[in-house]
């Protein structure tokens, strides 16, 4: 594949890695993550070991693997996973469609099991807004890292699309590697985990031949990721409450970095990876029977029930259901005390925000996102989606 189209966009090669890593080893907050990472040894190590690195792939062996394992290790009671086998069967490269969560988490972990099965891990969607400060750009964009662009006119976004659909389709098809993409713009607010639409007409994009087999070739695997305590909730909450009295809602300049530290560092409970089934040729001929953007909504529910299916449940979403609706209907998911435990979760995590957002409304925007995964398989099982 040649890369000179994608220059702009692409993920570093091992010599641009190399360059990049050598370059972000002498970052002044290297030695403090260097004794955070590597407890046992000198605080030097992680500096020397960026300056030594030739490839992407000992960049993932010797650095990134540890920091994941540290993730689960210091904030999750567990972390599992089911379904690789799924991958193993399409015996090539494959487009991963996940639900969004946490920022960088979600891709993480999923490479962490690729890493663990001695999988070839993906490559990796995320927007430009994260790339605005030097020394993340260069560490993301050395993790195999594809740069999607953000906040341009609709002439620039007509354009860049084009190029980011034709990048993943030729890495797809050229066999060389997969890519892991989230199903929708921004980390979902509300537990509710729904495809975009015009994700699904961008990937289409590049397609040269008929609609089926423009995504047949594509090998779309819908992933599901299920947080016990999701990442960055109050700030999640604040969020919505603050663009529903508002209008809008204006990040921070520095707020995506603060939830990238915030999801890493918050305890998160049990966390479990689904790897659902591809979509089939049969409902790709389905879809293709539709008008035109009913085939996009057709794709969508497709993938968004594949998603769903793939929840695994905890206490919390359960608790959070009867909350919400002032009931017992899955009390036998939980005790008493682990209602109280909930509660006081709740009531810590809105401590966290400022006084003059309304109480009642930060609690009730807390309590569904963590209901809706349960109302969402109720609808699923209902046929209802």
């Amino acid at each position: 594949m040649d890369y000179t189209d994608f220059s702009d966009i692409a993920p570093y090669n091992d010599e641009e890695a190399s360059a990049a890593l050598a370059q972000l080893a002498n970052h002044p907050n290297i030695s403090w993550v260097s004794k955070f990472l590597f407890p046992d040894k000198p605080h030097t190590f992680l500096h020397d070991v960026l300056c030594s690195i030739k490839t992407v792939d000992q960049f993932q062996e010797i650095v990134m693997s540890k920091a994941v394992q540290w993730v689960i290790d210091n904030t999750m009671k567990e972390f599992t996973y089911d379904g690789l086998e799924k991958i193993q069967a399409i015996g090539g490269p494959y487009l991963a469609m996940s639900n969004h969560r946490d920022i960088i988490l979600d891709p993480a972990l999923t490479q962490m099991v690729l890493f663990w099965h001695k999988l070839p891990e993906t490559q990796i969607c995320v927007g430009d807004n994260l790339l605005k400060q030097k020394p993340i750009e260069l560490l993301i964009r050395s993790n195999r890292m594809i740069k999607v662009i953000r906040g341009i006119s609709a002439r620039e976004l007509y354009l860049s699309s084009q190029l980011l659909s034709r990048y993943i389709r030729e890495t797809i098809t050229s066999g060389t590697g997969s890519v892991w993409i989230a199903q929708r713009q921004g980390r979902t607010k509300d537990g509710i985990d729904v495809t975009e639409q015009g994700l699904l007409k961008m990937v289409d994009m590049s397609g040269t031949k008929d609609f089926v087999q423009n995504y047949m070739e594509l090998h779309i695997v819908p992933l599901s990721i299920s947080y016990e305590y999701e990442p960055c909730d109050i700030m999640k909450a604040r969020e919505v409450i603050i663009k529903r009295h508002t209008g809008t809602y204006v990040k921070g300049e520095d707020e995506d970095l603060q939830s990238i530290m915030l999801g890493i560092k918050q305890p998160k409970g049990h966390v479990h990876l689904q790897v659902n089934d591809p979509l089939t040729e049969q409902e790709i001929a389905e879809a293709a029977l539709c008008d035109k953007n009913d085939r996009y909504q057709s794709i969508r529910h497709a993938v968004d029930r594949r998603v769903i299916k793939g929840y695994k449940l905890w206490k919390t979403n359960y608790i959070a259901y009867d909350l919400v609706n002032k009931g017992d209907k899955y009390a036998d998911q939980y005790t008493p005390a682990e209602v109280e435990d909930f509660r006081s979760y709740l009531a810590e995590q809105m401590m966290k925000v400022e006084s003059t957002l309304n109480r009642r409304e930060l609690r009730e925007e807390l309590l569904h996102i963590y209901s809706n995964p349960v109302r969402s398989k109720e609808m699923l099982e209902n046929g209802e989606l």
